[in-house]
């Protein structure tokens, strides 16, 4: 499968530990003791999803970055 990149947010969850989720991928979400084990759970979470939407023939999200350009001034 062809390599990816997606903007994850991982936060604190108290008392358990944190949540994680990727705001481009609906439904991916998941949690941890730790940063470490929220990213682990992120990449097999993203895999799962991605697995899913090749085999439902679907397109996969991908990030829109836009740059934004000033105008100079004189």
């Amino acid at each position: 499968m062809k390599n990816y990149t997606f903007r994850v947010i991982i936060e604190p969850d108290p008392p358990v530990g944190f949540h994680g989720f990727v705001p481009l991928l609906k439904g991916v979400h998941t949690c941890g003791k730790t940063i470490e084990e929220v990213k682990k759970n992120l990449r097999e979470a993203i895999k799962c999803h991605l697995q899913g939407l090749v085999k439902d023939k679907k397109d996969i999200p991908q990030e829109e970055f836009i740059k934004i350009l000033k105008k100079r001034r004189k």
